[in-house]
Parts: structure tokens; C-alpha cells; sequence
């Protein structure tokens, strides 16, 4: 097995990112909850893999593929708060998560309540209400590490 092979999934499942989001992202399967989409939209931002992230954007609320934003950020770090729906038998759902990045030499959480909808058995990405707010620097890093955020991810 390459070392490849043995990477752990972004999406923070505990899982290889073989086994988790590659199969998603490569087109093998498609995801069959509105949380494993999520999960593997946050995967491809961190892989940086616009087309993924476009492709499982609803056509009524996505933007031109160019302007996708949030590729350019170092993310670092996810947490899935809540789901309603968006099981494999509905056809909408809401996935509540916080998500923490690096945007220059800033640390932002963005904590989101996103919309999912499931059309011809394919889970879109519809919208969401987020908020977000700074990470101090001498806070404890979102990555888990123990470490102030100033002398982990932040560097």
C-alpha cells in the first residue's frame, strides 16, 4: 500500500481518505447522505478540487466555477454539530458544522447550518446561514494538537 493510501481523510470521519471522500471525489460513487456530501465538499476545499465542489453545487444557487471562493484558505479543521434529515430515503436536509482555516495571517471559524437537497437520487449543495468569527492567537489550535494556535496552524 502507498503512503498515499493512508492518508486520513480531511473530512475528519477517522477513515482513509481513500475509503471516505476519494471515491466521491473521483466520481465511484455518489454520496448518499447530505452529511457525507458536506463532509466531502469540506475534503475537496482542503484538496483544493473546485470542480467536485461546483459540480455538487445546486445549479440554482452556484457560482461560475472561476470565482469559487475558499480554495486559496488552509483549512483545519472540521466539526459536524448536528444533521436533520438528509438520510438516504429523504430528499432534503441540514447539516450544521464549524469549520476553521487560515486566510493570510488570520484565523477565522466559520460555523454553518447548510441546505442540501437530493434530486434524481444526487445529494446538491443548496446554501446556508453562516457566522464567523476570529481565532485568537493564543488560543488553543482548532487542529487538536494541544498547541497555541500561534505556534501550530497559524504558522
Amino acid at each position: 500500500m502507498s503512503a498515499e493510501n493512508n492518508v486520513i481523510c480531511p473530512c475528519k470521519s477517522g477513515k482513509s481518505l481513500k475509503d471516505c471522500c476519494a471515491p466521491y471525489h473521483d466520481g465511484t460513487v455518489d454520496a448518499p447522505t447530505a452529511e457525507s456530501l458536506m463532509r466531502s465538499r469540506y475534503s475537496a476545499f482542503v484538496l483544493n478540487l473546485p470542480e467536485y465542489i461546483w459540480k455538487t453545487w445546486h445549479e440554482t444557487t452556484r457560482p461560475e466555477l472561476e470565482i469559487l471562493g475558499g480554495l486559496g484558505l488552509k483549512w483545519i479543521d472540521l466539526k459536524i454539530m448536528d444533521s436533520q434529515a438528509g438520510s438516504n430515503n429523504d430528499n432534503q436536509g441540514t447539516v450544521h458544522f464549524i469549520a476553521s482555516f487560515v486566510s493570510g495571517n488570520k484565523g477565522r471559524i466559520l460555523n454553518e447550518v447548510s441546505d442540501f437537497i437530493k434530486e434524481d437520487g444526487l445529494w446538491y449543495y443548496v446554501d446556508g446561514e453562516s457566522t464567523t468569527a476570529d481565532i485568537s492567537r493564543n488560543n488553543s489550535c482548532p487542529c487538536g494538537s494541544g498547541i497555541k494556535f500561534k505556534r501550530c496552524c497559524l504558522r
